[in-house]
């Protein structure tokens, strides 16, 4: 059977998972480390290998299981539509993050309102009348399956207590087997595809010496044929490398004196358009952004510019957005929206500024932020103290705290697109699809202009701030759907914004006003995919694996970042594995030291990006590229 989560539902089980032997490590696994160590111990009990695909409903069931899950038919059909025809161990991955285990608080809370007696038991008819009417409804079969529990089940009644106690028992024994299992067998430790590491290194990279890279391929050769060798599991595998290839580029500390973007020096007397938008970490760590529409009337120099947006900070508390990298992608519509030009993209900075200067013709351009999700990432942080939103005052009147109110001024100039303190209903809307899915029609936002306070038919910051009043007091001064909001646009429970970046677009014109509009907030991918793989291709250094013409490691260096692109002409899909090991203060967007990646015929897809950790030291990026047999 299965409960339907809760959005915050704890990690404590996936944690309590691991062995005693884990624990005890001199390097402590982080939260992320934990989540793949779990994924890859689930799914090796499934399979002999993570480069092995889901193929049928019933495995995905079956890896779930393992995984501490529980689910019902109905979760297993959302991710295995009539359409599927397999799952590989990243779909898997994601899988688990957006279905996470169900607490037994949760589970608790879950029954206790048919608890009309409260002494810790449902009737079958009221049971049978939750689990398939409300939340994720379950069959008339599951629902047998729990009140023909004896442990649980005595008079026609159903001990609640018990069963959440069992149910979550199960689950988190489930999975500490699987771990388990994974430690003690070696040949399943091997298997690193896609995966965390085994454990940190407990050598300093920086203190190896920089081998050749025949050495390295020699080396690498004899640790992946070396089974009985566990000390070496960072490296080892069963599988077997054709080739390989390897990269050393030493970066200098980047002081950020040496500016490379300038403005043009008549820009004052250019035109000027200005927009806003925001980059969002989605739960399974994809990233979405608006997108924006330009005209360009007149063939014009442009300057174009992109930063993150420097909102209210308090003091003492970090600003960890101002340090997350941005970039755009400048494409040209030809005939249709599909049919997309790769012009430019901003390859140049200054400080946090990244720009672009050049002549434009007359057309439409689509402009795609960019942010390599190497800074953007998963808040592994726990947070102590959950901020306070509302509050009552003598007369029991309810109010938004100082704290909350700060915030939701910061929220409304992140979605104040235009930036002309005032929020449109189109503005609004992408708002609403963030925060809640849907939008917000012509006729409800009638009702919001009589209600709160408003110019030229767009909301005021005042209007914004009592209509989240209003929520407050609809709730009855419950926060929850406060704190669902709070979180969709990137805060945490400390109101610190960790999950988002927003960030403004400046473009300049010295022959007319280019005009900018926000139409979509989506997945930063596919064009921008097929943008980055195209600049990379044509400004990166092209290296050819050993033997094989076909495929080619693509590796494009700016001063404050990497990145790597894979590109087969084969007729045949390969599976390159990626080793970051020496690097020397850097971090990729995959969090990922050993990977590997799967790369169809006759395509060329982004590997990796990497940045420094401190940009005020030396970065040293080292990677081995090997073809797997």
């Amino acid at each position: 059977m299965a409960i339907s989560p809760g959005r915050d539902a704890a990690f404590s089980c996936q944690k309590s998972a691991l062995s005693e032997s884990l624990r005890t490590k001199k390097f402590p696994l982080t939260e992320e480390e934990i989540f793949y160590m779990n994924c890859r111990a689930a799914y090796l009990t499934v399979f002999k290998s993570s480069l092995e695909n889901i193929i049928s409903k019933e495995q995905l069931y079956l890896a779930l299981q393992h995984a501490g899950r529980n689910p019902s038919q109905k979760t297993i059909n959302k991710y295995w539509t009539p359409q599927t025809a397999k799952l590989n161990f990243d779909d898997f991955c994601i899988i688990l993050r957006k279905e996470k285990p169900t607490s037994k608080a949760e589970l608790l809370k879950s029954f206790k309102q048919l608890d009309v007696n409260d002494d810790g038991c449902i009737l079958h008819a009221d049971l049978y009348k939750l689990l398939t009417k409300r939340g994720e409804k379950m069959t008339r079969e599951e629902v047998n399956a729990v009140t023909s529990l004896a442990d649980v089940n005595a008079d026609g009644k159903f001990d609640y207590i018990k069963f959440c106690k069992l149910y979550v028992t199960t689950n988190e024994q489930c999975l500490k087997t699987t771990v388990e299992k994974l430690e003690v067998d070696s040949k399943l430790r091997r298997q690193q595809f896609g995966n965390h590491i085994e454990e940190p290194p407990e050598r300093d990279p920086s203190s190896v010496p920089k081998p050749s890279p025949r050495i390295i391929r020699k080396t690498e050769q004899e640790t992946f044929s070396n089974k009985g060798d566990t000390r070496s599991s960072s490296l080892a595998t069963t599988r077997k490398f054709k080739t390989s290839i390897s990269f050393t580029i030493t970066m200098g500390a980047n002081s950020n004196r040496n500016s490379k973007l300038t403005e043009p020096n008549s820009i004052k007397e250019w035109q000027c358009v200005q927009s806003k938008g925001c980059f969002f970490l989605e739960e399974d760590g994809e990233i979405i952004s608006h997108q924006y529409r330009m005209q360009i009337a007149q063939r014009s120099m442009v300057y174009l510019t992109i930063k993150p947006l420097n909102l209210s900070q308090v003091e003492g508390k970090p600003s960890p957005w101002l340090s997350i990298d941005t970039a755009l992608y400048i494409l040209k519509e030809n005939e249709s929206q599909a049919n997309l030009q790769l012009m430019c993209f901003t390859e140049l900075r200054n400080r946090e500024v990244f720009g672009w200067t050049g002549e434009l013709g007359p057309g439409i351009y689509w402009l795609i932020p960019s942010t390599t999700g190497c800074r953007l990432r998963k808040e592994i942080k726990p947070v102590t103290e959950e901020a306070q939103l509302v509050y009552r005052d003598e007369t029991g009147e309810l109010f938004l705290t100082k704290e909350f109110r700060s915030t939701l001024s910061d929220i409304f100039e992140v979605i104040d697109l235009d930036g002309n303190g005032l929020l449109s209903l189109e503005e609004y809307n992408f708002f609403e699809l963030r925060t809640s899915g849907e939008k917000c029609d012509e006729d409800a936002w009638a009702v919001c202009r009589d209600n709160f306070d408003t110019k030229k038919n767009e909301l005021t910051r005042q209007g914004f701030m009592d209509l989240n009043l209003m929520e407050a007091n609809d709730r009855e001064g419950d926060p929850r759907d406060l704190w669902v909001t709070l979180h969709s646009m990137g805060y945490n429970k400390a109101l610190e914004l960790t999950q988002a970046c927003p960030f403004v677009i400046d473009i300049y014109a010295d022959k007319c006003k280019p005009r900018i509009k926000a139409v979509h907030m989506e997945a930063c991918s596919g064009q921008l995919e097929k943008a980055i793989c195209k600049s990379v291709l044509n400004k990166g250094d092209a290296r050819v694996m050993d033997g094989y013409e076909n495929i080619i490691v693509h590796t494009y260096k700016r001063d404050t970042w990497i990145t790597s692109v894979i590109e087969n002409k084969s007729d045949n899909k390969v599976i390159i594995h990626i080793n970051n090991e020496l690097s020397k203060n850097c971090v990729n967007n995959r969090g990922l030291n050993i990977f590997a990646v799967e790369v169809a015929p006759k395509s060329t897809m982004v590997c990796q990006h990497v940045m420094p950790v401190n940009e005020r030291q030396e970065w040293i990026y080292y990677c081995v590229y090997s073809l797997i047999s």
